[in-house]
């Protein structure tokens, strides 16, 4: 039954007119006294879940989370909101703990985070049995199990506790957890009668790429690059590879700091916090970094390297995107990661090694598999998955099916029998492309009938054939260096009977993949005056540094986007953008309205508009599907006709900025080559020298710069893109 206080709660203080799934089920059971085990994804607004029930009901909430910075920021985000919160941990003065024991006994707080080490001490648990909580809330509760990816001896100390503190209600929370885990954290927090919550993993906003690491520093840069001055992680698997991509990074212009277990506390404190409140691109880190992280518009988070495991890479990119609002997730490999995972793996105990070394095989799979890779993840969590997800690759269509699959096939498993079955996926491929390298010869594989089968096919292609074969289990790779290849039975069927194989061209998918993510970002700002948006966050981000916390605790990114859309000028008004309560109205609402305002009058901008119903929720479709919007598509129309910009803008109630990303996806579409629909021919010439000049540069401030200024960024934007489409051209012909 819908509790209306529950939901007037909701309005009030997050701004939210409806839950999320699982949410007010979980809140039900906070509320109810009943214990739980809640598994949502990361963005599935967990916290909510047991902040919501703490603030409508008698007594305190307990929370024991693992990491500092965590705490900090929910804290920080309570306050916000106007709910006395606080936090205790190893950080914490001894004045400190004195005063939040004064506020418990007083009954001033209503939430408070503590660390597990500091929960089991015995002055408090003395404490608290003194002052017993309401309910006790353990986060990322997949710590507890050994079978989880993440153990943490420390939380095995927590299920102890249960006995001392017998009235409270204990609920379990995680975004990571397969079957067996959830089973182990109801078994070891003795949970009692739990309520179980298992929510969907599939979140369609994240587009999931993989690839094998091919480009160099291109393919990072190419997000980067797309994203601008938003923010992201970078993933490496060593402090080594982190702090030179960290480096070489910074040498091109892009503003990225390193995080590592090398450097001191404070430094990976001062380093968060500058991806907190933006003041770089990207973080580049080792997988130490990233559980406490709570920035929701992180938009793109890159594995330069492979993963440890598919529960590591779950978590670890499902840090993207927690706002809702589209983000990428690319993972970059090579056959060097999984050697250097086996190295790390063998030099852990017995049980430690055969459970890496099958993680192992599990990213393999993931890889090579080409599976929806949505499906892939949800299905190792248990869950059912069938339909195209197409916010993937694979679903996307950017690998086309090689026509004569089985004689590839064939050609491929007959090379590695060739070479006796005593060489790695490498060596196979060179002697494939018909290399001349000196073991080739050495060995005088020169001389195969197969040297050279596919010399038309680059090798890195060669080698995801290869990779394509082992995950389908016609090749295995048998020696503990994960290198050499056998054919199995199931390829000596393939080879010499009838037998099914499907295999897909990856190479040469890059202007697909930029179009594709160019349409999804464009799409999710459908409405949204872009030029007013950048006003908001420059006011957002002034006001943060004087209240000393992150931007997201001010407003989050779909909060301004709303702003931006509905362009409010009213307090009632403010009540209807999505984020915005009764505390942040009161807090920060007449400065908004002030700025909208003054912004409206300035530009002759209609205020206080009222979205279409797709763009006042989510501009993505039901199944997540990134589409060209309909005002898109008549402005495409409009453009063909020979449309100026300005009157475009006006025909269909768009600002400017808006029809200017709708021009970049026409010139896309329609493969356009001359910008002097658009753009002056003697500025069309001024920025293509510029661009030589700086090496074929697409950055836009280095070109805007070298233009001393002179050129706007959508005259350069407009004419690279046409440069672009030239390119692509050429490189066809």
């Amino acid at each position: 039954m819908t509790n209306p206080e529950v939901h007037s709660a909701l309005k009030a203080i997050w701004g939210y007119s409806q839950f999320l799934p699982l949410q007010e089920e979980a809140v039900a059971a906070d509320l109810s006294q009943r214990d739980s085990l809640v598994v949502l994804p990361t963005g599935g607004g967990k916290s909510l879940c047991y902040q919501l029930p703490a603030i409508i009901s008698s007594g305190w909430t307990l929370v024991i989370s693992p990491l500092i910075s965590l705490m900090k920021d929910q804290v920080d985000q309570m306050r916000a909101l106007g709910i006395a919160a606080a936090a205790l941990n190893s950080a914490s003065s001894g004045r400190e703990r004195a005063e939040v024991a004064n506020r418990l006994t007083a009954g001033q707080l209503k939430i408070l985070y503590i660390s597990p080490e500091r929960f089991v001490t015995e002055q408090t648990l003395h404490f608290l049995q003194a002052h017993p909580p309401r309910s006790i809330v353990i986060d990322e509760a997949h710590c507890i199990s050994s079978w989880g990816h993440d153990f943490r001896p420390e939380y095995r100390s927590l299920a102890g506790i249960r006995s001392k503190l017998p009235d409270a209600g204990w609920h379990a929370f995680t975004a990571t957890a397969t079957p067996k885990v959830q089973e182990d954290i109801i078994e070891q927090l003795q949970l009692r009668d739990p309520a179980i919550l298992i929510g969907d993993f599939f979140r369609p906003n994240l587009v999931y790429y993989a690839r094998r690491r091919s480009r160099g520093l291109n393919q990072i840069c190419d997000v980067l690059e797309r994203y601008g001055n938003d923010c992201g992680i970078i993933y490496a698997i060593s402090r080594q590879r982190v702090e030179e991509l960290s480096n070489l990074l910074n040498e091109l212009g892009y503003r990225t700091l390193p995080y590592h277990a090398g450097l001191t506390d404070d430094q990976r404190t001062a380093n968060q916090e500058a991806l907190v409140n933006d003041r770089i691109q990207a973080i580049v880190a080792t997988v130490a970094f990233g559980m406490g992280i709570n920035k929701p518009n992180l938009r793109y988070v890159i594995h330069a390297e492979l993963p440890r495991s598919i529960e590591n890479y779950q978590q670890e990119s499902g840090r993207a995107g927690r706002d809702g609002l589209p983000a990428e997730c690319w993972l970059l490999y090579s056959g060097q990661d999984f050697l250097t995972w086996r190295r790390i793996f063998e030099s852990s105990n017995d049980e430690t090694e055969e459970r890496g070394k099958r993680a192992l095989q599990v990213m393999q799979s993931y890889c090579a598999s080409f599976r929806c890779r949505h499906q892939f993840l949800v299905q190792h969590f248990g869950q059912h998955f069938e339909k195209k997800c197409q916010s993937c690759d694979v679903c996307l269509g950017l690998f086309p099916k090689v026509q004569n699959s089985l004689t590839l096939a064939r050609m491929i498993l007959s090379c590695v029998v060739r070479v006796k079955q005593r060489f790695g996926a490498h060596h196979v491929a060179k002697v494939l492309v018909g290399s001349k390298d000196r073991k080739i010869l050495q060995m005088q594989h020169d001389k195969l009938s197969t040297w050279g089968l596919l010399k038309s096919h680059r090798i890195e292609q060669v080698r995801d054939w290869l990779d394509q074969l082992v995950a389908q289990c016609f090749l295995t790779c048998l020696d503990k260096e994960f290198s050499l290849l056998q054919v199995t039975p199931s390829g000596q069927q393939l080879l010499f009977h009838d037998a099914e194989v499907t295999l897909f061209e990856t190479i040469g998918s890059e202007d697909s993949e930029r179009e594709l993510t160019q349409k999804s970002i464009i799409d999710s700002w459908e409405g949204v005056d872009r030029r007013l948006f950048e006003h908001l966050a420059s006011w957002r981000r002034a006001k943060a540094s004087l209240l000393k916390v992150p931007a997201f605790v001010v407003f989050s990114d779909v909060t301004l986007r709303d702003l931006a859309r509905r362009r409010p000028t009213s307090s009632e008004g403010l009540l209807k953008v999505h984020g915005i309560g009764e505390k942040k109205r009161r807090d920060f609402g007449s400065e908004v309205i002030e700025l909208i305002f003054n912004y409206c009058q300035k530009h002759s901008l209609d205020a206080n508009v009222i979205p279409s119903p797709e763009t006042a929720t989510s501009s993505r479709g039901a199944s997540g599907t990134p589409t060209i919007s309909a005002s898109a598509l008549e402005a495409f129309h409009l453009f063909r006709a020979g449309v100026a910009i300005e009157a475009i803008a006006e025909k269909l109630d768009r600002a400017i900025s808006t029809v200017n990303d709708y021009l970049l996806l026409f010139i896309a579409n329609d493969r356009i080559t001359d910008a002097t629909r658009w753009v002056d021919p003697i500025e069309i010439s001024r920025i293509e020298l510029a661009a030589d000049y700086l090496d074929g540069t697409q950055r836009l401030k280095p070109l805007f710069e070298a233009l001393h200024g002179m050129v706007s960024y959508d005259h350069i934007r407009i004419v690279l893109a046409c440069r672009a489409q030239r390119q692509a051209l050429t490189a066809r012909a």
